[in-house]
């Protein structure tokens, strides 16, 4: 009997890897005849981590594309990911072509992270349909689309907007959007911003596009991407898919671990900005004043900005007491932590946090509302964590505010002159710490966004469909 194969292209990063894999476990546990290969497209600075812990299943399997000098020298904070996924396509092709050939398989379709669209044309060349992973929420993917469409039927340039005190009427959001909260890239001539927007344009060419929400949380984005008049191919709201394993150190989880069982349930406030987040060293003493004034137990995941020049994550302090305010360690040791890089999920999960200081990036997003049910404040930093931000405080009323507009550099923490007072951080805090309202809607939503998952939930029934409209398919 023919195993029924999909390809899976996921873009490097750490907030693309865990969503694929999760996606492409979760098919092949709900469909026997499914066997899954994902194309690693490498790059130096540490996607590969991402995936460290691959899963034995001999339907799933991994292709790792070896990563050069040359390779990469095509990723620039300019030219993003395009020209280093444009240059992965004969390989893909060639890692393709093998798998028909050496495999008792059937090619039932590509599944191509919302980065690489590119990658459409291979599929075709297999005469193969593809199904784009969205893998941010629907509201944004919902407006998106409608600056896509505006383009391309008005010729409506959205950099007209920049620095601007406007708001866009956008269909997938309840409320106009501020244009300060709108994705940086969107505005940058250089680094493609029309060019961004039509990549959204080949999410039209899919045969469905898949979103890593669900219906309970993003009610009216969901049900506007299916409406039948908005000219979007199929939508499958899979969500929430989470990367519940956190093995990276298990030393220092451990140290993690037994601090949060001393502190009693929902005290401590957990400040961890993502695996590129990180903050100049002004920034952090705003954090520290702020942190130390609330009073409140606290966790801190703090890391070392990149070097402008280099491409890489950011690291671990050698000695973290060099950016701190003189003494803070030592005023705050009776009830604060402060730490590296986190196991997030198993924070997150513990009942002594009751709040997440986050920079609204979708994962974390859908990690500490609909799983972990923690109340967020929102600090947006980069790529769309400000819509996120806006989603959260504006649309849906599960975060608090402690500044929605603040834009940074990915790695860098260079931030164009912008800062946030600790005065701002403070009340954030507080304000988190103490809204026992915010605190119950959150929880109501982790149990509406669990119990969508399962048998007769939405995005079960939701991934159902997905495996149907897959099946169905004939080569």
């Amino acid at each position: 009997m023919l195993t029924s194969e999909l390809i899976f292209i996921p873009s490097p990063g750490a907030g693309h890897l865990p969503p694929t894999l999760e996606l492409a476990k979760l098919l092949l546990q709900r469909d026997q005849r499914l066997s899954a290969t994902i194309i690693m497209m490498n790059i130096s600075f540490g996607a590969k981590n991402s995936t460290e812990t691959r899963p034995c299943n001999p339907r799933l399997r991994f292709i790792d594309i070896p990563c050069d000098d040359s390779t990469m020298a095509l990723v620039t904070p300019k030219s993003f990911l395009f020209s280093f996924i444009q240059h992965h396509k004969p390989h893909v092709r060639d890692i393709v072509r093998g798998i028909i050939e050496s495999n008792s398989v059937r090619l039932v379709g590509f599944v191509l992270d919302m980065f690489c669209t590119a990658m459409t044309d291979v599929a075709n060349e297999f005469g193969a349909p593809t199904y784009t992973y969205f893998t941010s929420g629907a509201t944004t993917l919902g407006l998106m689309l409608y600056l896509q469409a505006r383009l391309d039927h008005e010729g409506y340039d959205i950099i007209g907007l920049k620095n601007s005190e406007s708001k866009l009427c956008a269909p997938s959001f309840i409320n106009p959007v501020p244009a300060k909260v709108l994705p940086k890239s969107l505005f940058d001539k250089e680094g493609g911003s029309k060019e961004f927007l039509r990549l959204m344009g080949r999410f039209r060419e899919s045969k469905g596009i898949i979103v890593n929400s669900c219906l309970e949380l993003e009610t009216h984005g969901v049900e506007y991407l299916l409406r039948k008049d908005n000219d979007i191919p199929p939508v499958f709201a899979v969500g929430p898919i989470v990367n519940l394993e956190n093995k990276k150190d298990d030393t220092k989880n451990d140290e993690i671990m037994r601090w949060l069982n001393e502190q009693p349930e929902s005290s401590v406030v957990f400040l961890c900005f993502g695996s590129m987040g990180s903050f100049n060293e002004k920034q952090v003493k705003e954090i520290a004043v702020a942190i130390e004034r609330s009073g409140h137990r606290f966790l801190w995941s703090l890391r070392r900005p990149t070097p402008k020049e280099t491409m890489e994550y950011p690291k671990e302090y050698e000695n973290v007491e060099e950016v701190l305010p003189e003494g803070f360690l030592e005023r705050t040791s009776s009830f604060g932590k402060v730490i590296g890089w986190a196991p997030q999920i198993a924070v997150l999960s513990h009942p002594s946090v009751g709040g997440f200081v986050s920079h609204c990036g979708w994962n974390s997003t859908l990690e500490s509302i609909c799983w972990c049910g923690v109340p967020m404040a929102a600090w947006p930093l980069y790529a769309e964590q400000q819509l996120n931000a806006f989603l959260l405080v504006v649309e849906l009323g599960m975060a608090v505010e402690i500044r929605m507009d603040y834009q940074t550099e990915a790695r860098t923490g260079v931030s164009d002159g912008m800062m946030v007072t600790a005065k701002e951080i403070e009340d954030g805090i507080r304000k988190l710490m103490s809204d026992g309202e915010l605190r119950k809607k959150v929880k109501d939503m982790k149990e509406k966004s669990r119990a969508s998952i399962v048998e007769g939930g939405s995005a079960h029934t939701s991934i159902g469909n997905l495996i149907n409209d897959l099946m169905n398919v004939t080569i």
